[in-house]
């Protein structure tokens, strides 16, 4: 058999095979609409902590640990474009909120909703405040007009909470005005530090609407007629009940 050639002495050894150079760790690939639904996340809970105007794109691409491109690439527009989208996205949150339980009384039924309004007041405690505020260098016409979205969903679900389809101006006037109690209260919740108890806040202002409604129905037979309704609902022995029974003079 031959034998094989030993290798020459001082020949210089064959090159290594270079080493597989580690991959650089790229953004996260996800399909288009993960991707757009992640990024307004990330932005309303930045919006969420900060008043709008303080948040800017480079924030929402780190924290979503993409590139500021990337962004661009979903919200053409900017910054506005995606404050938008993420404040349509907390209006539609929000609103889901206004659902009435089933069960219970009417006080008990509107102590709930608020319950989840103020839970959500207190996930979106800055953003909440600098939107009802206003002033803010990111509100415009279409802003205003997604609040006001909310605002009229908080009527119609309040209406169909009274069992009312076609309100009067009054009942209307009377629902518009807690709602804008409510708002108010919620802003002086949040700058007093949340100092005072959500229950004692929420049954306040269960009585506020009570005390609006009994009011209003001294000049509204319709109100009259809704709060008539909504006491032999209650029952005969609720304390609400029976304190809004003397405002009004029932026996």
């Amino acid at each position: 058999m031959d034998a094989r050639p030993a290798p020459a002495t001082g020949q210089p050894p064959a090159p290594a095979v270079p080493e597989p150079r580690p991959r650089r760790s790229g953004y996260r690939r996800l399909p288009v609409q993960q991707r757009r639904e992640q990024l307004i996340a990330v932005a309303l809970e930045l919006f969420a902590a900060r008043p709008p105007e303080e948040v800017s794109l480079d924030d929402v691409a780190e924290a979503a640990e993409a590139s500021r491109p990337l962004v661009y690439r979903y919200f053409a527009g900017g910054k506005q474009q995606l404050y938008e989208a993420a404040l349509r996205s907390a209006a539609d949150e929000l609103t889901s909120r206004f659902a009435v339980p089933v069960t219970g009384t009417p006080s008990e039924q509107l102590s709930a909703v608020l319950d989840g309004y103020f839970a959500f007041v207190a996930e979106h405690d800055a953003g909440y405040s600098a939107l009802l505020r206003g002033g803010s260098v990111v509100e415009t016409a279409r802003t205003s007009a997604i609040v006001d979205d909310v605002r009229r969903a908080a009527l119609r679900r309040t209406l169909r909470h009274l069992g009312v389809r076609e309100a009067g101006p009054r009942l209307t006037l009377l629902v518009r005005s807690w709602i804008a109690v409510v708002e108010g209260a919620s802003l002086s919740w949040l700058d007093e530090g949340r100092t005072l108890p959500v229950a004692e806040l929420r049954d306040w202002l269960v009585d506020q609407f009570t005390a609006m409604a009994a009011a209003t129905a001294l000049h509204d037979p319709q109100t009259a007629r809704v709060l008539t309704g909504l006491l032999a609902l209650e029952g005969p022995q609720a304390d609400r009940a029976e304190r809004l029974r003397a405002v009004l003079g029932q026996e």
